[in-house]
């Protein structure tokens, strides 16, 4: 479907989402090159969660820290919204990580679970080593904008990036999660994405 003709770009750029194959996120409608990576943390109810729980789904993702003061409340706002909006749809998946895994230990997950109204067989809270969580963040969903910037590995990830994965582990999509518009704009990818692939 992506050798289309130039009179056709138009078409294949309005019925379908682009990948994201490099950090600096410019979309390709030609080609898919980079997948997410295998990963395997604890969520809030201390049950081990790989990147095999999503395949075959539709996932969100997002990086944030419980004790976040600034950006993070409204990011899991948002993301709350999303799981209450696809809540009996069984082909989107959502899951944040912890980018202070050394404060958000299981327990801490499970009480911000459940003051925020998390339901974990929709959404995880994922911890577990702080280094396999910063390269996945980095080299896996290129969640880290300052980090492409000034190579700086000991630098604190902090983003208000949702990444949205199609089922097969590709990165169809960035959008703010702080910007209800577009928190919107996200949903109406989900529908093509779904479209796409017939889900």
């Amino acid at each position: 479907m992506f050798n289309c003709k130039p009179d056709n770009e138009k078409n294949i750029k309005a019925n379908y989402l682009p990948y994201f194959n490099t950090p600096e996120l410019t979309p390709d409608w030609t080609s898919k090159d980079h997948k997410i990576p295998p990963f395997s943390f604890k969520n809030q109810n201390d049950k081990t969660i790989t990147n095999e729980h999503y395949n075959g789904k539709i996932q969100i993702a997002d990086f944030f820290f419980t004790t976040c003061p600034g950006i993070c409340p409204k990011l899991t706002k948002n993301m709350h919204s999303i799981q209450e909006y696809y809540k009996s749809d069984s082909n989107i998946r959502l899951v944040s990580f912890s980018v202070m895994p050394w404060v958000d230990k299981v327990e801490q997950l499970k009480n911000y679970s459940i003051a925020n109204k998390i339901d974990s067989s929709k959404w995880n809270l994922l911890t577990g080593d702080k280094d396999e969580i910063y390269d996945l963040a980095r080299n896996g969903y290129f969640a880290d904008e300052n980090y492409y910037k000034n190579q700086n590995k000991s630098e604190f990830i902090h983003t208000e990036n949702f990444i949205l994965v199609d089922h097969n582990g590709y990165i169809r999509g960035v959008y703010n999660g702080t910007i209800e518009f577009d928190v919107e704009r996200l949903k109406r990818h989900i529908s093509i994405l779904k479209r796409e692939y017939d889900l």
